[in-house]
């Protein structure tokens, strides 16, 4: 297979997706599975005569990017970079360990994929560093974008210890990274009118806000969750005018991207990426749509920020056979030319010379053909 055939059946992967997402809807719209038993949520469910104090927050695991170094012809040869390569980015929606739904994943699944990702080179970087073409990962190594949608409870909520729970989202991202020092602990959450089911304004700044300062990126996923093929352009406009004022609300400034609910686009397409509604504009960087397939570089030829591919994190059965995270990873193992492989230098673009032709956007890096 060739990453030219399959973007010729791209229109009927995503018909597939949404379908599976519209068929989800009410099933999304559902409690998240509660945390573990036996551990912290909230105040309120302190055991009797405990401390109302929180104890001392412990260390989370560190991480610096690596020292950017001066990319030449002959380092990017050794290292085989390729800056107009594959990008996975992969979607997630609950996790949890009662899958009642086909598109959730249970702690441990996202665990074991998260662990595959670190051990074949792979690093986070997030949604709008990936569309800014700001992928400034080591040299060798390979940029991955993690995304969560709908903002739902099973992503992130804090203990009273003040950590992540054990096994939502972000517990489990930082686990993986503290066992894999080169796993960058970034992901980005889209997020509807109630974050991971924080009640009240405080309550959902104070963890947007804890999001933002450990890295994280949180986004614009609408204020309703509706398909916004459904809607008329105004509607459209409405929806993310409203996601956009409540997120601005609860402390986030930067809007470089947005993805669509079910990945359905607007009948006007452009109003996915920018647009207006009760005086106040939007506009985006990127678009990201539900599936089916890695991302072109923002360098490469073929690149629409207005349709950003993402691959549905699931296994083999159905439909995923051919379209979601278990294929699509092993394939791009496979086919280690075709993805996406820095040179390590943030002000170079390092391309395999024979793929010169692809090269559509140097956004003001210096080309090194090798």
């Amino acid at each position: 297979m060739t990453v030219r055939k399959v973007v010729s059946l791209t229109g009927v992967a995503n018909v597939v997706v949404v379908t599976l997402g519209l068929i989800a809807l009410s099933l999304m719209r559902g409690p998240a599975a509660p945390p573990r038993a036996g551990l912290p949520h909230t105040e309120a469910q302190k055991k009797p005569g405990q401390s109302s104090e929180a104890p001392p927050q412990l260390a989370l695991p560190a991480f610096a990017l690596p020292a950017p170094v001066r990319a030449t012809e002959e380092s990017a040869r050794r290292v085989k970079a390729n800056e107009v390569g594959l990008v996975p980015v992969l979607m997630y929606h609950r996790i949890r360990w009662d899958r009642s739904a086909s598109i959730d994943r249970t702690p441990k699944q996202l665990r074991v994929e998260l662990e595959r990702l670190a051990r074949a080179g792979y690093v986070p970087v997030t949604a709008a560093e990936f569309v800014e073409g700001r992928m400034d990962v080591a040299a060798g190594a390979h940029p991955v974008v993690l995304t969560f949608d709908d903002g739902n409870p099973s992503h992130f909520a804090l203990g009273a210890d003040g950590l992540p729970m054990k096994d939502t989202a972000v517990e489990i991202i930082l686990a993986v990274a503290g066992k894999y020092p080169s796993f960058r602990p970034v992901a980005t959450f889209y997020v509807n009118r109630e974050p991971f089911g924080l009640k009240g304004e405080d309550a959902q700044k104070a963890g947007v806000r804890w999001l933002m300062d450990h890295g994280f990126e949180v986004a614009n996923h609408t204020y309703a969750h509706k398909d916004l093929r459904s809607l008329s352009n105004k509607k459209v406009s409405e929806q993310i005018v409203r996601g956009e004022r409540l997120l601005r609300q609860l402390g986030v400034e930067d809007f470089s991207t947005f993805a669509l609910p079910f990945g359905s686009r607007p009948r006007k397409g452009s109003l996915g990426r920018g647009g207006s509604w009760d005086g106040d504009k939007y506009r985006y960087e990127g678009v990201f749509l539900a599936g089916a397939e890695p991302s072109k570089s923002p360098f490469a030829k073929g690149y629409d920020p207005r349709e950003i591919q993402r691959i549905q994190s699931n296994g083999l059965a159905g439909d995923c056979r051919k379209w979601c995270s278990t294929y699509w990873l092993k394939w791009l193992d496979e086919h280690p030319g075709e993805r996406y492989t820095a040179d390590g230098d943030p002000d170079t673009l390092s391309v395999p010379r024979q793929l010169r032709a692809n090269v559509a956007s140097k956004r003001g890096k210096k080309v090194i053909y090798y």
